[in-house]
């Protein structure tokens, strides 16, 4: 089988299609698409035009719950839809759900779950994984590897480097008391996160705030301040030439 089109399906003029592509029920792809080898598109996928999917990738996959999942519920979800001028990456799993708005890159490896929004114009790096219930803002950079935990919100124009990892369980897997509490981190317009940092449950990086390589966020940042060490500390002001005020 070179390819599967279900009949209900909708594509668009001049989409392309490599071998061995699965489109599902009600799927809409737009015009000048370009789908790779052995990609699979889920029941009521809506794809925006010029997009281009690489080998192996899933859109619209359906969640699996485990009997002792704390974050993955069972409930009704809309189609993914992945907006205009995208560019997917090889092996890249999008979750029924997900919204991605335009120009969004999702590079090689990377998982975007369920109830997660995307802004115009945000990178997710190779092997990023953003969990579900996440918003995740416009012109944000997210590198190679980053964990971005469920319940998170990061807003306009966030820089995260490679392998941050995030938390939302203070009480680390232990006692029902948890399922009251979880919260993800947050990130203000502007927040910066160096590499191999780690944010822990409910924290809030200000605004142009700046969380220095390796460090560890125990407590709320103050704005426009770099945090560094561990646990972290205010350390100074940021430059000025690197507030996001300040920037072309």
């Amino acid at each position: 089988m070179v390819k599967y089109v279900d009949p209900s399906a909708m594509v668009g003029e001049y989409t392309i299609f490599g071998r061995f592509v699965v489109v599902l029920e009600n799927a809409v792809i737009g015009k000048n698409c370009v789908i790779g080898n052995n990609v699979v598109i889920h029941p009521g996928t809506k794809i925006g035009d010029n997009v281009r999917i690489d080998d192996n990738t899933v859109i619209g996959k359906q969640p699996m719950r485990a009997a002792n999942s704390a974050v993955t519920k069972d409930q009704e979800l809309p189609p993914a839809s992945i907006g205009n001028d995208c560019i997917i990456g090889t092996s890249v799993v999008i979750y029924t759900g997900s919204v991605l708005g335009q120009r969004v890159l999702a590079a090689d490896l990377s998982t975007i779950r369920e109830n997660v929004s995307i802004g115009d114009f945000t990178i997710v790096g190779r092997g990023a994984a953003i969990e579900n219930f996440c918003k995740i803002g416009s012109y944000c950079k997210l590198e190679t590897n980053v964990y971005i935990t469920a319940y998170s919100e990061l807003e306009d124009r966030v820089f995260v480097a490679p392998c941050v990892a995030t938390s939302n369980d203070n009480f680390v897997g232990r006692t029902k008391e948890r399922f009251k509490h979880f919260k993800g981190v947050t990130v203000k317009k502007g927040g910066r996160i160096g590499v191999n940092a780690t944010i822990l449950p409910g924290k809030i990086i200000g605004e142009d705030s700046l969380v220095a390589a390796g460090a560890l966020i125990t407590s709320d940042t103050p704005p426009r301040k770099i945090i560094a060490g561990v646990p972290g500390k205010e350390f100074r002001d940021v430059p000025e030439e690197q507030l996001l005020d300040n920037q072309e």
